[in-house]
């Protein structure tokens, strides 16, 4: 399997957000090229600030493994994630973090000080960092989620 076709499953993850009035966010964690957990958006379904997509992933992941820690494996999310998310992947020790479009507003290496150093990030110095997976197909859905609300 591909970054592209994890991605795909991130989407339709993104999709059903969308769908539910929420943020369209969605994420996928993988190992051993199997999806072990999934997440979306759910602030407002659960009233819950830290309730994105990589929260919900990662405790869905971490319940699954019976462990707190993911080295082995890999989150793909449609969004950059935000300083929340990026020290909660930090904490997990993730092996690989790819995400599809970047959040100059919100997300963690898109402002600075990481965007002026492209090579550090707020992740775990072990973890991989692939952007820009299905880029303009996340960022569409995102545009048109904003487009339909004003």
């Amino acid at each position: 399997m591909t970054d592209e076709y994890y991605m795909r499953q991130a989407l339709n993850e993104a999709q059903r957000a969308y769908e539910e009035g929420e943020v369209p966010v969605g994420a996928v964690i993988v190992m051993n090229n199997r999806i072990i957990a999934r997440g979306y958006n759910q602030v407002e379904k659960l009233n819950d600030a830290t309730a994105h997509a990589e929260m919900i992933a990662v405790t869905s992941a971490f319940s699954h493994l019976g462990g707190k820690y993911l080295p082995d494996a890999a989150i793909y999310i449609t969004v950059e994630p935000c300083l929340m998310c990026a020290g909660a992947l930090y904490w997990s020790k993730i092996g690989k973090i790819v995400f599809g479009a970047p959040d100059e507003k919100n997300g963690s290496i898109s402002k600075p000080p990481y965007r002026d150093h492209p090579t550090a990030t707020p992740f775990h110095p072990k973890t991989i960092v692939v952007r820009g997976v299905l880029q303009d197909e996340c960022a569409r859905l995102m545009k048109s989620f904003f487009r339909s609300r004003r």
